[in-house]
């Protein structure tokens, strides 16, 4: 096809210099150089026919060529400018990611840190509980022993009252009883002493 279109714009070209050589060589015999700016149907129907032709030429041959080059520029820069708003969008997108992450990593530690104080002051407080539970034992039992001891001494005090007041009484009477007999009557009068206390 390019073939024959080169081999038909070569016979338009040589019908137009066979056509336009009278025109010139007419002009020429006139004896003066040709007027540009006279009218002349022959060369401007040449002129329009020779446009037409190479505005055919320059549109089958040049113009798509160029157009189709500045197409794919065009979409070269529209793909270009699509990718950099995609790698933009996930560009933002990674950084939301990330920002949740950091602030899902700030509430977790927060939480561990507040987990951890409350778990300190349970074991503060269990602690405390238990060394009040452990001191109130301690003075329950030093109070036990206490009243054990005191029983005890009473008891003991008790005991030497009536060895002293069997042996002073035997000294008043100035007989020896029977030692058994003398501590029966002792504890029976030392009972009916405090039952007369506990009455008043």
């Amino acid at each position: 096809m390019f073939a024959l279109s080169t081999r038909r714009i070569g016979a338009l070209a040589t019908l137009l210099a066979v056509t336009a050589s009278p025109a010139f060589a007419s002009e020429a015999a006139e004896g003066g150089p040709p007027n540009l700016l006279d009218p002349n149907v022959g060369v401007m129907a040449w002129t329009l026919v020779i446009f037409v032709l190479l505005l055919a030429v320059l549109s089958k041959f040049a113009f798509k060529p160029l157009f189709a080059a500045v197409e794919a520029r065009e979409k070269a820069l529209e793909d270009a400018i699509e990718g950099a708003k995609r790698d933009r969008a996930a560009a933002e997108s990674m950084l939301a990611e990330q920002k949740a992450h950091l602030e899902s990593a700030r509430t977790e530690a927060q939480q561990i840190i507040a987990d951890s104080r409350a778990t300190a002051e349970k074991m503060r407080t269990d602690l405390l509980a238990q060394t009040k539970a452990q001191q109130e034992e301690m003075i329950e039992q030093a109070r036990r022993a206490i009243e054990g001891e005191k029983a005890a001494a009473i008891a003991a005090l008790r005991t030497e009252a009536i060895d002293l007041a069997i042996a002073g009484a035997s000294r008043v009477i100035e007989q020896n009883l029977d030692s058994a007999g003398n501590r029966t009557i002792v504890e029976n009068f030392l009972a009916s002493l405090d039952g007369a206390k506990g009455t008043r």
